[in-house]
């Protein structure tokens, strides 16, 4: 009965993988309908945003119909559907974008994307026949027929995008996550292949990469070498090891922290037009103090000399401001990048763990420093003098 049991459920699982895929071609562009009972030569589904695209393209007229479908980000929000005959990605593009006017009434219009900023209707590239739009099920689709200038091109450039409103008739910017920055690739009219770029996917892992980097560094290494400073040299026996211990987590975090800020600026770099204001001051800030902080382990006098005590102010200033500043600015990079809720729940976790350490070593070594202040002042002769003692 057992083994029957086990055949039963073995065939199960096989018939359920085994329709998987047909339950999931399902919901591909294959499966899609339109209410105006249009027919397309392909139909592909676009690697981002969940978008789909179809078309039907007929050389001897160099006309191109297509039909754009995607969720906009907001159900106030727009889509687009563009060419780019110059490059692969936003700027240049010749673009489709369909919204709801100010009376409710799905409408479309086209813009030449000269340049990052606000989007102005205007004529584009290529002569547009007929255009239309409806929005059902959350949906959005675009409808288009246009005639491309350059007779004989099979292959384009197509770049695709959602965005989240409209202000005065005029599309507001979109979002710049990974799904929005890879919406573009190339597209064979005639083989009917699309291609994503590969961008996005490159600039998210470098994304991933500069937020580590910055987390382990600024984040945490920071705070450990301060943490280190700050409570173990209290302790006679620690000493020279909570130095060299400071040293080696300051020096760490700098290094890697340089790698972080590095990785930031190649990323902007890449991202033109994309800006984190906020993020990118604060990480110069960092870059910069911390630069001058290294600089502290040349210019450190000796314990005795006359300037010990300002060096000791300019240190320990600059350490916790870059302390402070390293943790928000973590906090401001979790914003953009957007990771799941489970990181920064851990990042909060460790703070507060190390924060609660601190607090901890805090009252300890005033107890001890206390003590030792009172056990001083016991031994010390009364009025100055030993009465003979």
């Amino acid at each position: 009965m057992a083994s029957f049991s086990l055949t039963l459920a073995t065939l199960f699982i096989a018939t359920v993988l085994a329709l998987s895929p047909s339950l999931a071609a399902a919901a591909t562009c294959t499966s899609q309908t339109f209410t105006n009972n249009k027919l397309y030569s392909f139909c592909n589904d676009l690697p981002a945003l969940n978008s789909y695209l179809h078309w039907a393209y007929d050389p001897a007229q160099s006309t191109l119909s297509i039909a754009f479908i995607a969720p906009p980000a907001k159900p106030n929000g727009w889509i687009s559907w563009a060419i780019n005959p110059t490059g692969t990605g936003m700027v240049g593009s010749q673009a489709l974008i369909a919204f709801k006017d100010s009376k409710g009434t799905m409408t479309v219009k086209t813009y030449n994307v000269s340049s990052y900023g606000p989007v102005t209707e205007s004529k584009v590239w290529y002569e547009v026949k007929e255009s239309s739009a409806e929005f059902l099920g959350g949906v959005m689709r675009l409808f288009a027929t246009i005639v491309l200038p350059e007779k004989g091109k099979s292959t384009v450039n197509h770049v695709w995008q959602v965005g989240p409103s409209v202000t005065g008739g005029v599309p507001d910017k979109h979002e710049f996550q990974p799904g929005n920055l890879n919406s573009k690739g190339g597209l064979d009219l005639l083989r009917g292949q699309s291609t994503g770029g590969t961008g996005g996917d490159s600039r998210t892992k470098k994304r991933n990469i500069h937020g580590i980097l910055n987390v382990v560094s600024w984040g945490l290494l920071f705070p450990i070498g301060i943490i280190i400073a700050r409570y173990l040299r209290v302790f006679p026996s620690a000493d020279p090891l909570w130095f060299y211990l400071h040293i080696f987590c300051q020096v760490s975090a700098y290094a890697i922290g340089v790698a972080g800020w590095g990785t930031g600026l190649k990323l902007g770099s890449q991202s033109k037009g994309v800006q984190y204001t906020v993020h990118r001051n604060i990480g110069i800030a960092l870059f910069s103090l911390a630069t001058v902080q290294i600089f502290a382990l040349f210019l450190r006098p000796k314990k005795d000399h006359k300037y010990r005590f300002y060096w000791n102010i300019y240190h320990h200033g600059i350490g916790y401001a870059i302390l402070v500043l390293g943790i928000i600015n973590v906090f401001k990079g979790l914003d953009i990048l957007k990771p799941e809720s489970k990181w920064r729940h851990a990042y909060i976790i460790v703070i507060a763990v190390l924060g609660g350490i601190a607090l901890l070593l805090e009252a300890f070594t005033w107890m001890i420093v206390l003590r030792r202040k009172k056990s001083s002042s016991s031994t010390k002769p009364y009025g100055g003098f030993n009465n003979g003692l």
